[in-house]
């Protein structure tokens, strides 16, 4: 065996049964330092391994390589400690940060922002439909109370007056007040009565003075195919019940346009008040509003979806590179430590931060400087 002096490095080759005893010393004759060695014990022999069978059946016997010689004998491959061979493709720490700091968010955030908007536009509707149906139902409403207050004016003056003729309605300018008083902007009412025997419906107070006394059906032909609506509120109170509803009316301008109509009875006579409009004219401000409010939503849509854009634009950005410059580090660090790893103690390591990454590179370089040191006290001996 050989033996090394500490102090000097020189070496010599000792024959291990010429030592008496455990232990035996001597002085170095380059510095005189006394070496004490210590006789190696023996150990018994190993078993020799077991034959190998190969695949087609053949026995083969196995025998261990030469170590401390220089001879060449059968080989066994043994799994290295350490590899330099490329790596299975996995998902990167860039990619992960992709997906957690920058998709999920942005996903999360997306879906938030289309709820928020869902939401806003079933409120938006809501609010509007509401209101229209609520003014809509006021309107009605004013329209039922202004036609039974004229049907009781009505009342009152034909009690007063029993002589007063029905072809005389609208000659009597006090009556014709009475029967026919403005309802809204456009809208008016009018006196018509239930027929008799003759079945013949006729309006014996109105604003047109044309359609006095005649016989309503003649409406059918210039009405057209609005005619069926007009004609079935007006006839609606047949059984002295009060009359309403929708029906369609054509202007002076050619031009059709919606109006509400209430028929009510004069208590104790055969005549009905009809109060009549165009509802528009009440629900117009709703209208407005309802536009106003779809704008807004609009406008409110752009600037959330906008927001949305421009965050995604910046967190992607900083989400890149800040994702780029860690994982830079970190590969450079992995490529240092595998080059130290090999041998390489020159490997220089490149990298100022003052956080986390920094205090892995100075635990890096210090593990370089102390193997270097190891090698260097190794060398020395």
């Amino acid at each position: 065996m050989i033996i090394i002096c500490e102090e000097c490095g020189k070496k010599y080759r000792i024959d291990p049964s010429k030592i008496k005893g455990q232990t035996a010393k001597f002085r170095c004759k380059e510095c005189n330092h006394i070496i004490a060695v210590s006789k190696p014990e023996e150990k018994p022999p190993e078993p020799s391994p077991p034959p190998f069978v190969e695949p087609d059946g053949e026995v083969t016997e196995q025998r261990p390589a030469a170590v401390e010689s220089g001879r060449a004998g059968p080989s066994i491959k043994t799994k290295p400690r350490f590899s330099l061979a490329l790596k299975p493709e996995r998902l990167g720490l860039r990619p992960k940060m992709m997906v957690l700091f920058f998709l999920l968010p942005i996903i999360f955030i997306a879906i938030a922002s289309l709820l928020f908007l869902s939401e806003m536009d079933n409120l938006s509707q809501l609010l509007t439909g509401q209101s229209s149906k609520i003014v809509s139902k006021m309107a009605e409403d004013k329209i039922a109370s202004i036609a039974r207050s004229v049907a009781r004016q009505c009342q009152l003056y034909l009690l007063s007056h029993p002589g007063l003729r029905k072809e005389n309605f609208a000659k009597d300018k006090t009556f014709k007040r009475l029967a026919v008083q403005p309802v809204g902007k456009k809208g008016y009412t009018a006196l018509y009565e239930i027929p008799g025997t003759d079945q013949i419906w006729r309006t014996w107070a109105h604003t047109n003075p044309k359609i006095i006394g005649i016989n309503m059906k003649k409406l059918k032909k210039p009405l057209g195919r609005n005619f069926p609506g007009f004609w079935r509120v007006y006839i609606g109170v047949k059984k002295g019940k009060e009359s309403r509803g929708y029906y369609t009316w054509q202007d002076k301008d050619k031009s059709f346009r919606d109006k509400f109509m209430v028929c009510t009875p004069i208590e104790g006579t055969r005549f009905v008040v009809a109060a009549t409009t165009y509802l528009d004219e009440f629900t117009r401000p709703v209208k407005r509003l309802e536009a106003s409010s779809a704008e807004l939503t609009q406008k409110t849509r752009l600037t959330v979806w906008g927001i949305l854009g421009a965050t995604l634009l910046l967190v992607g950005l900083i989400v890149s590179l800040f994702g780029n410059r860690l994982a830079g580090r970190i590969k450079s660090l992995t490529e240092v430590a595998d080059r130290i790893s090999v041998g390489e103690l020159d490997a220089v390591i490149d990298i100022n931060s003052k956080d986390e990454i920094g205090d892995l590179a100075e635990a890096i370089t210090r593990m370089q400087d102390s193997v270097r040191l190891s090698i260097e006290r190794l060398r020395h001996r």
